[in-house]
């Protein structure tokens, strides 16, 4: 009888250990999952802080307007139809000389670059809204005006 009771107390004590150093595993992962938090935005839906930001243009319509910047503006990246930071850095430069662009050029589509294009584009593009740093849909329509414009450069 004594070698099953050895028996009985080996197996106990090694299920035991495992039980524990299982929850001791997943303890690890849960808490860790715990510490993630959702990050909140405050970023209003029409003029957003992206990494590429196309204001509605497809990527070929991005495109023709990365060749503009890149002949006129500075810009050096890939023409990829992604206008990311340094597309909007290039635009920033052009809005500050000619359309009234006040702040920093850091490649943020906030409201000022908005207003600052929309009026090249009141001008030169059709658009009829308002200057009002919100990118609807009039804004859109006329920054497709702008890229086909561009094509030229491409």
């Amino acid at each position: 009888m004594r070698p099953n009771i050895w028996t009985r107390t080996l197996v106990g004590v090694s299920a035991v250990v495992g039980l524990a150093a299982g929850g001791i595993a997943t303890a690890g992962t849960s808490f860790a999952a715990s510490e993630s938090k959702p990050v909140a935005s405050s970023v209003s839906s029409d003029v957003t802080v992206l990494a590429v930001n196309n204001l509605g243009l497809s990527t070929t319509e991005a495109k023709y307007v990365q060749c503009w910047i890149q002949d006129y503006w500075g810009y050096t990246g890939a023409l990829d139809g992604q206008l990311g930071t340094n597309s909007w850095k290039a635009l920033q430069r052009w809005l500050k000389a000619h359309w009234g662009y006040n702040d920093s050029i850091d490649g943020i589509v906030g409201p000022n670059t908005i207003k600052a294009l929309q009026r090249d584009l009141k001008a030169y593009h059709g658009y009829t809204g308002a200057i009002d740093g919100i990118a609807g849909s009039g804004t859109k329509a006329a920054f497709k005006d702008f890229a086909a414009d561009s094509r030229q450069y491409c």
